[in-house]
């Protein structure tokens, strides 16, 4: 079973006269690429929520924001009235002396530095622990996203696979062709440089073995489909590894390329040609493979 490392996931719930929503976005990278947004209130539990998505989501490039709309009226704020009624006074007097009586002081004074202070709001830790459980059940949900997309993507990256060992297989229907034509085609250049009535058999027969050793596939095919299978055993694996599948890929590249430039046959190089496609397309799901 693979996860894909593309996920979403949310959850709300009302905590302390709080609404409380949180959500989770994930996009594939190469590793933990950690992007969290929320309230100052909860700066001081950053580091272990970052914690607990490492080790929950583990790779790719995470999107998490937390945010709260306090419900109902509040009253979070206070009036320094000490510092109101200092600043009316003296503006009071400064008035009277310039003969501006009929000046608004209260709309002034309502206005100037520090009259009104917002009460400092402080994280209780049983409503960090309620929030802490939503985290968590948003996590589970981005998780479960990932599963059911790592369904989908495991039967691409079968069905692919399956496609190159097709593939691989009519290989075959034109070795017997590609050999005969390697032999009539030495022939002939023997015929043309030394008459034909001049070739020696035995050397004939070691040029021909030389030559077929030189294209002959029969390795390549033999590696190709082992790590063809490989591949496909680990994705039946109970583990998510995408960076493993990525290697076996590689080796599986390999392979195809060695196949093309020894095949010195136009239908195989055509069949080639296919097993790059499909191989491309399974790189680039791979690449979405936690």
């Amino acid at each position: 079973m693979i996860k894909s490392m593309t996920g979403f996931g949310k959850a709300t719930a009302e905590i302390n006269g709080k609404k409380f929503s949180i959500e989770i976005k994930t996009l594939n990278s190469k590793q933990a690429d950690v992007s969290v947004r929320m309230p100052s209130l909860f700066k001081e539990k950053e580091f272990a929520i970052r914690s607990l998505i490492n080790q929950e989501l583990e790779r790719g490039k995470i999107d998490f924001s937390l945010g709260f709309e306090t419900l109902g009226e509040t009253n979070n704020f206070s009036v320094n009235k000490d510092l109101f009624k200092k600043y009316y006074n003296e503006l009071a007097v400064m008035a009277n002396e310039l003969g501006q009586n009929g000046v608004d002081l209260f709309t002034i004074v309502s206005r100037m530095p520090d009259v009104f202070k917002t009460d400092k709001q402080e994280l209780e830790e049983t409503e960090w622990q309620k929030v802490n459980e939503l985290i968590i059940e948003a996590i589970n949900a981005t998780n479960n996203f990932r599963i059911t997309e790592g369904e989908t993507l495991q039967q691409e990256l079968l069905q692919r696979t399956a496609n190159i060992l097709s593939l691989l297989k009519q290989v075959d229907v034109f070795e017997p062709k590609r050999l005969e034509v390697v032999k009539e085609r030495i022939a002939t250049h023997l015929a043309e440089a030394i008459g034909k009535e001049n070739i020696n058999k035995d050397r004939f027969e070691q040029e021909l073995i030389f030559y077929i050793e030189k294209f002959d596939v029969t390795e390549e095919k033999t590696r190709l489909t082992t790590h063809c299978n490989y591949f496909i055993e680990t994705i039946k694996n109970n583990l998510s590894e995408g960076r493993k599948l990525g290697f076996i890929t590689q080796e599986m590249g390999r392979e195809i390329n060695t196949l093309g430039s020894k095949a010195n046959n136009v239908d195989i190089q055509m069949l080639v040609v296919q097993m790059k496609d499909e191989l491309e397309k399974i790189k680039e799901q791979t690449l979405n493979v936690l």
